[in-house]
């Protein structure tokens, strides 16, 4: 079995019209929220052996911050095809994992996560800000994930938390 973590970045700034989509950072709210996450991550014990990340600014912030706070280990990769991807992007990134890793975090985007959450497990969730799903897979290779082989262990949104 593997388990796939999605968080979707935390909250963005608008402030800076000067910035494209691409180039916006966390805000103060977004800026707490991941640590947050992060923190919840370790107190749960969802420590995921790899990350990686869409290099945008909003999603590379929340990566580091969520690392830095859940005290984990796992190298962060950037992968370019995170932002803007398809459901079935994520997926052909999930499938291309090192089979060593049991458990990886990928940081992205809406609704790319949703809808790959809705896809994996049949349920769909909104995925706000900062938002994580645990998805255990009933696979033994990455190569092995496919529509429905998931099942939503967990979902948290750190206005619950």
């Amino acid at each position: 079995m593997k388990t796939l973590y999605l968080l979707r970045h935390a909250k963005s700034s608008w402030d800076n019209p000067n910035f494209s989509d691409f180039q916006r950072p966390l805000n103060e709210r977004g800026e707490k929220a991941a640590p947050l996450m992060g923190k919840t991550m370790r107190d749960s014990e969802f420590l995921p052996q790899t990350i990686i990340s869409s290099p945008a600014e909003r999603a590379k912030q929340t990566a580091f911050l969520v690392k830095k706070a859940a005290d984990l280990d796992a190298e962060i990769r950037f992968d370019q095809r995170i932002y803007g991807a398809a459901t079935s992007e994520i997926l052909e990134i999930a499938s291309e994992l090192d089979d060593g890793f049991a458990s990886a975090l990928l940081v992205g985007h809406n609704p790319t996560f949703e809808n790959a959450v809705r896809v994996l497990t049949g349920r769909f969730e909104t995925m706000p800000t900062a938002s994580l799903a645990v998805i255990d897979l009933e696979i033994s290779d990455w190569s092995e994930i496919a529509p429905g082989s998931g099942r939503l262990r967990e979902f948290l949104r750190p206005k619950q938390l």
